[in-house]
């Protein structure tokens, strides 16, 4: 078998293939006789139809068939003689063959492209680093954040006042003030002051009890303009947010000893959410650098194929089928190829570096601290580890962070502080 590879580019590759017909005789002679037990002639018992009869009336059958089990028999043989592991389908064409002739073929295909890094020189990754400076309003949110989580819900009985909530059933009515039929909305829950039960709808509702019925108007997608709507007052309840006492502190956070420390506590865990909201940034950025300085070619059919993963997981986790591929794969193609860039230069990186790798007890001290994080839950992550995949996960970003700091020996890094109140106008204004 003649074999020729050619290198289109740094991930196509197109063989050609050529078998003299001594090459290929036998399995010729083994295709005819598969096809000779599938076929019927009168006067002849299955799979007994003398070859030459055989030939004579299906030849070109026969030569079709052998094609096809051909090009697939020779194409593997192909790959494993030249070590090569295609990413895609291959594109098969200029295909030749006729009986006692030559058999011919070509195949393109994609492979994962080997990448050369470059030399390493000190401060060729230019990345920033940001530490985030918070204050008391950061911890008067989070504290809020924790009050509201713990609501209290009471029944109003003196008549609703503003920023009570409401349920109700709402009834359409018609121009005359009879209801529609088919236009009720059954136990609606409503807040009074908030859109659209403020401004002249909100007078018609302060005072209201349970029983009671007001008429308001509400915007009415299907007449292009206000609908009139008959209120049913079934309850009247407000929300009551917890004082931060004693009582309070101890429930959320047992190990704080009065509200100072609990107020040291949290901003504790502030700082530390911002800790590791800078550590996932200048990673990235490092990553991110790193691709910039490698500028790495990659195979097409592997975006194409994480991209038909990402397709495949959202119509797992939303249980539709009719989702908007293309748009999906418009979304998502940067990061896809931002991610598959990234992928060749880690594996390139962790081949050059002998001292980059991940052992088992590696792999079970990062398990361990995670028992000692939450001895409570040691059951639950004793068992999720025990599955291979989950074990992989963590070898995984043990080998990115080993990964990450040997490209920071390379990094230029320049230090940024940012105090927290610039993030809350910033979300303010992209709120606004």
């Amino acid at each position: 078998m003649e074999i020729k590879v050619e290198k289109i580019n740094a991930f196509t590759r197109e063989i050609k293939v050529n078998l003299a017909w001594e090459e290929c005789r036998n399995d010729f002679q083994l295709t005819a006789k598969k096809f000779g037990k599938k076929v019927r002639i009168p006067g002849f018992r299955p799979g007994k139809i003398p070859m030459k009869v055989l030939m004579n009336k299906f030849l070109p059958n026969i030569e079709a068939e052998f094609i096809e089990e051909g090009v697939n028999k020779y194409y593997r043989q192909v790959l494993e003689q030249e070590k090569l592991v295609p990413v895609n389908k291959a594109e098969v064409k200029d295909v030749h063959f006729h009986f006692e002739g030559d058999f011919t073929f070509k195949a393109a295909f994609e492979i994962e492209p080997e990448l050369v890094l470059p030399k390493m020189k000190k401060n060729c990754l230019k990345v920033q680093k940001t530490e985030y400076i918070s204050d008391d309003i950061d911890i008067d949110n989070v504290i809020e954040e924790m009050r509201r989580s713990r609501i209290e819900v009471k029944t109003v009985e003196d008549g609703a006042k503003e920023g009570h909530f409401l349920i109700v059933d709402l009834q359409k009515l018609d121009q005359s003030g009879l209801p529609i039929i088919g236009e009720k909305f059954e136990k609606r829950f409503l807040q009074i002051g908030a859109d659209p039960f403020s401004e002249d709808n909100k007078p018609k509702l302060i005072g209201l009890k349970p029983g009671d019925t007001a008429q308001v108007e509400l915007p009415d997608a299907k007449d292009n303009g206000p609908g009139k709507y008959e209120l049913s007052v079934i309850n009247v309840e407000k929300q009551v947010l917890p004082e931060v006492n004693e009582e309070f502190i101890k429930t959320v956070e047992p190990k704080a000893t009065d509200e100072s420390n609990f107020r040291e506590i949290i901003k504790s865990k502030v700082d530390d959410s911002y800790a590791r909201r800078t550590n996932e940034s200048f990673e990235r950025q490092l990553a991110d650098s790193m691709i910039e300085y490698v500028s790495p070619e990659f195979a097409p059919a592997m975006v194409d194929s994480y991209l038909d993963h990402i397709i495949e997981e959202a119509k797992t986790q939303e249980k539709e089928q009719d989702l908007d591929e293309d748009k999906i794969r418009g979304s998502y193609r940067p990061i896809a190829e931002r991610n598959m860039k990234w992928y060749l230069v880690r594996r390139a990186i962790i081949n050059s570096q002998d001292n980059i790798a991940v052992s088992k007890d590696d792999v079970e001290k990062e398990i361990e601290k995670l028992l000692e994080r939450s001895p409570d839950h040691a059951k639950e992550i004793k068992k999720y580890y025990k599955k291979p995949s989950n074990r992989q996960r963590i070898e995984d970003d043990l080998l990115e962070k080993k990964v990450l700091d040997y490209l920071t020996e390379f990094a230029k890094i320049k230090d940024v502080k940012v105090h927290t109140k610039v993030l809350r106008e910033e979300a303010a204004k992209e709120g606004e």
